[in-house]
Formats: C-alpha cells, structure tokens, sequence
C-alpha cells in the first residue's frame, strides 16, 4: 500500500474563508476592481491573442511594463506565477538539503512552508516585543549560524510595520548570506531598496501584482536581482510558467502609471482613515490592546478577544483575519470602512457590557 512521505503526511490544503460576505476584508486586495476602469482596453489586448500558441516563455512584455513602471533595467527582472512560485523557485534551487534559511517570526507563512518542502533547516528569529525587526540582531544572528539566505517581506505582513531603507542596505552590506526581501506592500510605503539592485549580489527584492495594482486574479510576480541571480533564476523557472492572458493584462495595467499611482494614494488615505477609526475605539473599549502603526493597506491589532470578535464580524457579514491573539483588516471602500468600524463598536460595546450577540 502507498504511503505519503513524512513531510507530506500532516498538510492540509490552504483553507481560505469561505462563504459569500458582503465585506471582505481578510486577504489584504485592493477594493478596486480595475477591471471596471480597463475592462475594455483589457479585452481588446487579449482578443488580439493567438491562443493557440504558447505564451512568451520570458514574459518580456510584462517585464518592460514592470521595469518601466518602478525604473529599473529590464535585465535584473524574472517573471513568475505569483510571488508564491518565486519563492518555491529560490528555495528549491538557490538552497541544497539541509541548508539553513532564517526567517523572521511573526511573517508570511509560505516562507517557511516552502523552505521545510524542500527539506531545509528553517530558523524562525522572534521579533522585538514591539513586533520591529532588529538588524543588527539579525546580522550576527545569520554571520554566527551558518545561515545561507534570510527571508522576510518589508513592510511585513501580517504585523504591518517595516524597516527603513537604510536598514535594509545595512544587512545586505553585512551579512555572507543571500537576502530576499519581499516588496508585496511597499507601494504603499516609500523605503523600497529597488533602486539599489545594481550594488549588490546578493539581495533578491519580491515584487506583486496582488496588491496596490489590484491584480490578485492574474497570479503575476516579479524578481528583482542582479545578473548573476537572474540568469539563474531564468534558467531553473519553468519555460511557460506565466500564461499570455496574464501577462497581456498585466501590460497593459501597468503602462496606466497615472491611473495607479492614483488609486494607490487613495488605498493609502483609505487605511490612514480607517487605523484612525480604530485607534478612537481603542481608546473608548479596552479590549483593543494595541494598533500598530501601518506603512500597508491594512491594521493589525492585538487583542486578547481577537476570536470573539472575528466571529460576530462574520455574523455581521463582514470578512477580516483572525490571527491568534491579533486580528487584520484590509482597509476598504469608504463605505466598508464604515461599516466595519460601525460594527466594531457595536461589538466591542456588548463585550464591555458583558452582553454578547
């Protein structure tokens, strides 16, 4: 009879809320759906398609949109299907067996899910209390150990803090190991270290469609790093790993720079509104023990009734993540804002009265 390998045995598939809420504000996307500002000039792109024949193995077009839009040279960028491939793709074949990855704990999941796949010897560094990252710590942590690359996103999901360019630039200075510092949200920020590629061999930035471009739907990601690190990178990827229909909408989104860079600010107002929102309940309800203050276009908030409150928002209809001891909400429309903090309060003030829903 087959058995599963031990590595295998005890995975369950990603389980993502499911269920129809009217609110969803539980996987950090954009709340717009650019779809409805492109839809036309999206569908003409794609119709000129020939569907029959296999998409740009290096997605070419994709990767001049992409490096035109951040200004970087097109040579040091590889494209992929998702950041998520990206990184199996780096772990897999930049790492051997038993090689030891840090990561940096609390922080996107996959990282260390990815690296244990490929049977490396992954070490989670615990954050400050204040959830910061100390680079000198790190630094000594990785020169002292034996550690061949150290992975973590900046600004960091899910705590929603980050670490200054400066910093950045100081680990990578500082260490013998290979660094992957993933960008997903540093649209929403301005510390990226995109324009320090050239400098150094070994820094590998992540960037995303998912978020501020509001492209979760296509699964399209970018590598950023030096020739060296990008040949290789193109060489071990797979020869059609990112399909025409993708990368024909992610072309064509880009080169809209004006219409982005618009509706990345407003994404921004959005979260500043509503972490203000929630810091004025903070202060009214003492069950909301800290908000953190965020460079995304989410809040992160500790509180030790994190569950309870998870769960009447669904009753509620409305989707956010519950993380432990901590919950994260997406900021939203105006009007999910809104709602939210309207039932937040609501909640909130049952619990303090001792009645619940």
């Amino acid at each position: 009879m087959y058995e599963l390998n031990s590595k295998l045995k005890k995975l369950e598939p990603y389980d993502p809320i499911e269920g129809d809420y009217k609110i969803r504000l539980d996987a950090n996307e954009s709340y717009y759906n650019i779809n409805e500002k492109l839809g036309e000039k999206i569908s003409q792109e794609i119709s000129k398609l020939s569907l029959n024949r296999y998409p740009d193995p290096m997605a070419f077009g994709a990767i001049k949109a992409f490096a035109d839009y951040y200004n970087v040279p097109e040579k040091y960028v590889t494209a992929g299907n998702g950041s998520d491939e990206l990184i199996s793709i780096i772990t897999s074949c930049f790492l051997e067996k038993d090689d030891k990855i840090l990561t940096l704990s609390p922080d996107f999941s996959m990282y260390a899910f990815y690296s244990s796949m490929y049977e490396l010897k992954v070490e989670a560094m615990p954050k400050e209390a204040s959830l910061q990252i100390s680079i000198p710590k790190v630094i000594e942590y990785c020169n002292n150990n034996d550690i061949k690359a150290v992975i973590f996103s900046n600004p960091c999901n899910p705590t929603s803090l980050g670490v200054t360019k400066q910093d950045i630039i100081k680990l990578v200075k500082n260490v013998f190991c290979l660094v992957i510092v993933d960008e997903a949200y540093m649209d929403f920020w301005d510390q990226s270290v995109l324009d320090e590629i050239e400098n150094y061999d070994n820094l590998i930035i992540l960037k995303t469609c998912s978020k501020a471009m509001g492209l979760a739907g296509i699964r399209l990601g970018f590598a950023v790093a030096g020739e060296t690190i990008t040949t290789a990178l193109r060489s071990v990827k797979s020869p059609y790993n990112t399909d025409s229909i993708s990368q024909t909408i992610c072309k064509t989104v880009l080169s809209e720079k004006e219409l982005l860079k618009s509706l990345c600010s407003d994404i921004v107002e959005s979260r500043k509104s509503l972490q203000a929102d929630i810091v004025t309940l903070s202060k009214k309800y003492t069950k909301l023990e800290k908000v953190y203050d965020s460079v995304t276009n989410f809040v992160f908030i500790k509180t030790a009734y994190a569950k309870e409150i998870y769960e009447k928002l669904l009753e509620k209809s409305i989707a956010i993540r519950y993380m432990g001891n901590y919950i994260r909400i997406t900021a939203g429309s105006t009007d999910e804002n809104a709602a939210v903090i309207k039932a937040l309060d609501e909640i909130l003030g049952n619990m303090e009265r001792g009645e619940y829903l």
